[in-house]
């Protein structure tokens, strides 16, 4: 065993040992699906902390020949899968973190001392077949498949690192790309090529290098969903095991969304508040704000405007497919929000094409970059919304109009008022602060029709619910009217306590008073 060549099943053994470990080894049955066919080349990207490494040292202790595996994967997945003992332990594995021979190679010589680091090896183990010096590490694999017979599984950690770390060194870019694609495409030795990073790869400039690599990233991971974070059944499981509340797991951790599996949880930060029994920023914590800062106030017309529609809860349309797959080259603010679903600061629902900011982790994270950056007006709007909430909740009407009011002068540059959907953003950006004890809901089905926000309250607040219905140039006793007329309070079925009615009108109008609210209170038995 070696560092680079068949490196063994130690890291899997310290990951199962470690006090949380959620099997993932069904990711094995996928790669082994996928050896020596069409869609053996395979690209999984994913944000940091995301468990990208976890998984090579897993799939190198699975692969590696020369160790014996099975008793580490026994009562595990993979072990009742058809395959496990066709492909355990049969394969020569190279193993490569570019992060590594970035940092200690000389710049420029990244892919020479990459070649010398892997050649000294392999010339250990095939020490008969590699005699003559001079060739290169493609050279040296196929002649030792020429002689043996034997494949290779490529596994690269942070294959993306030269594109992300040396944004202005092009030259270093198509370097490193050609040799990954002299390396790996089209050569009989490969078995499987599996390459994580936090981007994908197939649009790097005008350099289509990769274009053989299948792509899972995080605007669609297709049938790798599942491997991508953990589950909302894996988390139900650790939250039983740890006496942890679900509820507020999910309000902190999750949001992320496939076709498939409509929650998937950062793992790391699950796995910290379950370790620590405390609900805090822990992904955010690895890296400064000033990274989602720099993206944030990139002049783009309308980026501003879509991340202040976010953080009032609404969810936006964006375009993924100009994006470069790069930190350098935005053409548009969609590419900007292409790079922050990559990034993990954005979910992403590839089936309406829509971004939203994911959980309150995150959000807390916009919050704090928007704390130094030029954002002023927003972050008045965020430190009212505790009295609009309170006000609101005390029922008193005058103060809630005016707390509405002054909402909308501090964004009206930013968001426009021309209709009840417009009208919707703002006011869930008014009322911001209420996501430490509710649940916000937009156009939730209710009755005969949907609820403009519905605000239910989280486990153990206390708190009554809300049903706020919007008028644009009409009247809030009609919005009241509305919300009795179609029954939207059916959505509470099941529901005992207080419930506040609360209609809101826009009178586009009146400059001075525009915004008129009616709040109602009933008890639902």
């Amino acid at each position: 065993m070696g560092i680079y060549l068949n490196p063994g099943n130690r890291g899997f053994w310290q990951s199962i040992r470690s006090e949380i470990y959620v099997d993932k080894t069904g990711l094995i049955a996928k790669t082994n699906q996928y050896l020596n066919t069409e869609q053996q080349y395979i690209c999984v990207s994913r944000p940091r902390r995301f468990g990208k490494s976890m998984a090579l040292k897993m799939l190198a202790a699975y692969y590696s020949r020369g160790c014996d595996s099975g008793e580490l994967f026994a009562g595990y997945k993979i072990a009742q899968d058809k395959t496990f003992e066709e492909y355990l332990n049969q394969y020569d594995v190279i193993c490569l973190n570019m992060q590594q021979f970035l940092i200690e190679a000389d710049l420029g010589n990244v892919t020479e001392y990459l070649e010398q680091e892997v050649l000294r090896e392999l010339r250990k183990e095939y020490a008969d077949i590699l005699e003559r010096e001079g060739r290169g590490l493609a050279a040296a694999l196929r002649d030792i498949f020429v002689e043996t017979d034997r494949q290779f599984i490529f596994l690269i950690d942070e294959w993306d690192c030269v594109m992300r770390e040396r944004q202005e060194s092009e030259d270093l870019q198509k370097q490193y790309l050609d040799f990954l694609r002299n390396l790996l495409k089209d050569q009989p030795y490969v078995a499987l090529a599996y390459m994580t990073g936090i981007l994908p790869v197939k649009k790097y400039g005008q350099h289509s290098a990769l274009n053989m690599f299948w792509e899972y990233s995080m605007t669609d991971q297709f049938d790798f969903e599942e491997y991508t974070g953990f589950t909302e059944e894996e988390v139900k499981e650790l939250c039983r095991r740890y006496e942890m509340d679900f509820a507020k797991v999910s309000d902190w951790y999750d949001g992320y969304r496939f076709r498939r599996f409509r929650h998937i949880y950062n793992p790391r930060s699950v796995v910290a508040a379950m370790k620590s029994s405390v609900f805090s920023n822990y992904w955010t914590a690895t890296e400064t704000y000033e990274a989602l800062k720099l993206y944030m106030d990139m002049d783009f017309d309308g980026l501003k405007a879509d991340i202040v529609q976010m953080l009032g809860g609404e969810r936006v349309r964006i375009n993924t497919l100009s994006f470069q797959n790069d930190m350098r080259n935005f053409r548009t603010k969609d590419d900007v929000l292409t790079l922050l679903i990559h990034i993990g600061y954005l979910g992403y629902d590839a089936e309406t094409k829509e971004a939203f900011i994911p959980n309150k982790e995150i959000r807390g994270e916009f919050e704090n970059a928007m704390s130094v950056s030029g954002w002023p007006e927003v972050m008045r709007v965020l430190k009212a919304s505790d009295k609009l909430v309170e006000d609101t909740l005390n029922g008193d009407e005058e103060s809630v109009a005016r707390g509405l009011d002054r909402a909308h002068s501090e964004v009206a540059s930013i968001l426009t008022y021309n209709d009840e959907n417009s009208l919707g953003c703002a006011i869930g950006l008014a009322y911001y602060s209420a996501r430490k004890d509710y649940k916000l809901i937009r156009e939730m089905p209710a009755g005969k029709g949907f609820a403009d926000v519905v605000f239910l309250p989280l486990p153990h607040t206390d708190r009554p619910a809300l049903v706020v219905e919007l008028k644009y140039d009409k009247s809030a006793d009609a919005a009241i009217g509305q919300i009795k007329d179609r029954q939207y309070m059916q959505v509470f079925d099941g529901y005992c306590g207080e419930i506040l009615l609360v209609g809101i009108n826009y009178n586009s109008e009146d400059k001075d008073k525009p915004h008129s609210c009616v709040i109602e209170r009933i008890e639902k038995q």
